[in-house]
């Protein structure tokens, strides 16, 4: 059983990085649409008497659909198409190597990164707050790049990875609880729509079936 959810969510801001102070986006995860140009000046425009109009903004639509228990999770906007995948489903604790079911999980996603003809994939780790920052940096890049291979073995050698380890930053949920913790331990696994042979070369240093450290 799954719960949907949508929201509305503003395209074209800029990605946090990760060394800002409260990240929560991470890098290359929101889109950039074009922004549209509005004629001030059209006569079925209506402003009051000294009103000016705001800059203008691109809108997605994103829609959510989780699992019941959260162990996955499917973010679409008009851009983009993201997975989070919670560790427990994927990884033994504390590891970073895959288990045995994870593998049908992973062929799913590739299944859809074909129909939707992505050339450029990013499969980012991420852990929660317990235990040391930079253990969760290894572990977090460990199961990224488990992911990655096992992507990368069903999808060839034409993608082109963006592969990362976050630790704890970019949690999705409060890290107070165990509930949130599981959330936040989590791999993500997100692409264009609709992206197509023809799209452009990333603009990344990564070379085609590699990852980056």
């Amino acid at each position: 059983m799954f719960t949907l959810v949508i929201g509305f969510v503003v395209a074209g801001v800029e990605p946090a990085q990760a060394d800002d102070p409260t990240p929560s986006v991470p890098p290359g995860s929101v889109s950039s649409a074009v922004v549209p140009e509005v004629d001030a000046n059209s006569p079925g425009l209506r402003l009051a008497d000294g009103a000016t109009l705001a800059d203008a903004k691109v809108l997605d639509i994103k829609s959510v659909v989780e699992d019941m228990g959260g162990e996955e999770r499917r973010e679409d906007t008009n851009q983009d198409v993201k997975f989070a995948l919670q560790a427990e489903v994927l990884f033994p604790k504390n590891s970073g190597k895959l288990n045995p079911d994870a593998l049908s999980r992973i062929r799913a996603i590739a299944d859809e990164i074909k129909s939707q003809q992505a050339t450029n994939v990013r499969v980012f780790g991420f852990t929660d707050n317990l235990g040391s920052y930079a253990h969760g940096k290894v572990l977090s890049k460990q199961r990224a790049d488990a992911v990655h291979d096992a992507l990368a073995a069903d999808l060839g050698p034409e993608i082109t990875y963006e592969v990362r380890g976050y630790s704890e930053d970019y949690p999705i949920a409060d890290n107070s609880s165990e509930q949130g913790r599981r959330k936040n331990r989590r791999v993500e696994v997100s692409f264009q729509r609709g992206e197509g042979p023809a799209a452009s070369e990333s603009g990344g240093d990564t070379a085609a079936g590699s990852s980056t450290p």
